[in-house]
């Protein structure tokens, strides 16, 4: 087996054990993050449907860190998802770890006014 593949192999495995362990009853906030930007979307699983999305591409006029943006995306996500009625969300890292960008967008949703 090559190298890429093992390695694709072993993010498809830890995304599918943090998914595992995620209660299914309230809308999942997933998060992707890219060298540059970071995006997180609001799933039903149920229907399948993304509800709500916001990523860093959206927000132009923040300044300061990545951990800044990903804070003002949580901020924006929060707000987004406050106003189609949804006040508790179950936070998905997927194969990120928690800490940095990821820790910084769930701290975000929180100040928001979610319940992570």
């Amino acid at each position: 087996m090559s190298i890429l593949r093992k390695l694709k192999n072993r993010v498809r495995r830890r995304t599918l054990r943090v998914r595992s362990g995620l209660s299914s009853s309230t809308p999942r906030v997933s998060v992707f993050r890219s060298l540059n930007h970071i995006y997180a979307q609001l799933i039903d699983d149920a229907q399948q449907k993304t509800l709500v999305s916001a990523s860093s591409l959206e927000i132009k006029k923040v300044k300061g860190s990545k951990k800044d943006v990903a804070h003002t995306v949580g901020l924006e996500l929060a707000k987004k998802a406050l106003s189609q009625g949804f006040a508790q969300v179950t936070f998905d890292r997927g194969p990120f770890l928690y800490h940095g960008r990821v820790k910084s967008l769930a701290e975000g949703l929180r100040a928001g006014g979610l319940k992570v």
